[in-house]
């Protein structure tokens, strides 16, 4: 007993005299404790990336920027524009382009662990004939022999509430209206990417200013966050992408192929940004970069309109329609122009429009260089210069027809040659986009 409270006596003394290491002690274990928490949440939780981005898009046509980061097509486009394996694993021709037959990877999973398999597949083709055999297997009949096809279902595949195959997976999806407002993605770690969509460029560059997004993607003006301190400006050059200037081939003053060829000459493409130099971009295998670069000339094109006969000259007026973004370049467009005795007059308009002497404009460069739905005589709906060449029509028709790549390179070559010197277009530069982000 004795032994027992001289034990108790040490033990109090002992507190008695590091109470407070004891107490600072116990203070830290608790903060510690709930600092461990806090992190092993927040790692739990993951980071989150708020991106805005200008465009009204319904949740059947989001951005392929977007769609790449859920999903996967049967194919993908690879270095230099070669169709390569994705959710396929091959494919075969058996009548030369008519029938496509698609084999899938074994072993992928659909984001709800399920096995991706035929039946699964959702594809829509107007004039297509779907079968499916077997779990593996897909087979597309088309009505005309069509080369480019593999091309046309690296489009990314999802099954019924935009459920994937990629990294990262669609958690939610907020409509106003018609129209998709925000979209979140997760992935494994949690992370997530949280896409705002605003209708104008002002809003969406309000939105960083206010703080509702973190960065903004797709800009073609960095202003005015090029001049902030905080903001970081990270450019690059999209060339599958070119700002080109259609003409109305069937106007009674562009219908001249001089006046074309002048016009073109008279612009100082160099100015705006990396040149482009025809239809197919350069990353293509079937790119063609010895045509006629209209490098810019003002000389060159006074001597063409020099030429014209009397009656075009004294009517050199042009109307110069534009969309929006590029209405600078639509501006020094006409500056140029008048350099060379050429009046003219810019128009702004958010779509294609009916009718039209000169259109200004981004151009979407497909994956495959089938060009046949913009330049093709029977095309009305899509050949928005109206432009009409037999020679190009044979072109283009072999070149959808052809399934050695050799011989398609041979005629798409051939196709840009005899199109440039044409000059039913102007191509101008491949567009530069600015990210902006916190430093």
């Amino acid at each position: 007993m004795a032994s027992f409270r001289f034990s108790l006596r040490l033990v109090f003394a002992y507190l008695s005299r590091f109470k407070g290491l004891i107490f600072l002690g116990i203070i830290m274990g608790i903060a510690i404790f709930f600092l461990a928490r806090l992190i092993s949440l927040t790692m739990l939780k993951g980071k989150t990336e708020r991106i805005g981005v200008m465009g009204r898009y319904h949740s059947d046509n989001l951005p392929e920027e977007i769609l790449d980061l859920v999903s996967d097509g049967l194919t993908k486009t690879g270095e230099e524009g070669i169709i390569e394996p994705s959710l396929a694993s091959s494919w075969e021709t058996p009548d030369k382009g008519k029938t496509w037959i698609f084999h899938l990877k074994k072993d992928t999973l659909w984001q709800d662990g399920k096995t991706v398999e035929s039946q699964s597949l959702l594809y829509e083709f107007s004039d297509v004939e779907i079968e499916k055999p077997d779990a593996s297997t897909i087979i597309f009949k088309l009505k005309e022999p069509y080369v480019p096809f593999p091309a046309a279902v690296s489009k990314p595949t999802f099954r019924k509430g935009l459920l994937g195959v990629g990294e990262w997976k669609v958690e939610n999806i907020l409509v106003s209206g018609s129209f998709v407002e925000t979209i979140t993605l997760v992935n494994a770690a949690k992370d997530k990417k949280i896409f705002k969509f605003y209708p104008t460029i002002e809003r969406t560059k309000l939105a960083y200013k206010l703080g509702e997004v973190d960065n903004l993607q797709g800009l073609l003006h960095p202003q005015p966050f090029d001049t902030w301190k905080n903001a970081e400006v990270v450019t690059s050059s999209d060339k599958n992408q070119a700002v080109v200037l259609f003409f109305n081939t069937q106007d009674s003053l562009l219908s001249e192929k001089a006046i074309r060829q002048a016009l073109t000459y008279a612009i100082n493409k160099e100015s705006f940004g990396e040149r482009s130099l025809g239809p197919i971009s350069p990353n293509s295998w079937a790119f063609n970069p010895q045509v006629k670069e209209y490098s810019y000339d003002p000389n060159r094109a006074q001597e063409l309109i020099d030429e014209l006969e009397l009656e075009a000259k004294k009517n050199l007026e042009i109307k110069l329609v534009s969309a929006a973004h590029l209405l600078p370049t639509a501006e020094q467009i006409s500056k140029n122009w008048e350099e060379v005795g050429v009046k003219s007059l810019v128009q702004v308009s958010s779509i294609i429009p009916s009718e039209f002497q000169a259109y200004l404009t981004i151009l979407d460069m497909p994956k495959d260089p089938d060009q046949y739905p913009l330049w093709h005589s029977t095309q009305s709906a899509t050949n928005i210069t109206k432009y009409t060449n037999p020679r190009i029509d044979k072109l283009l028709e072999d070149g959808r027809k052809e399934l050695n790549i050799e011989e398609r390179k041979k005629i798409y070559f051939d196709f840009q040659r005899f199109l440039l010197e044409d000059a039913p277009a102007a191509f101008l530069y491949h567009p530069t986009y600015f990210t902006v982000g916190r430093k």
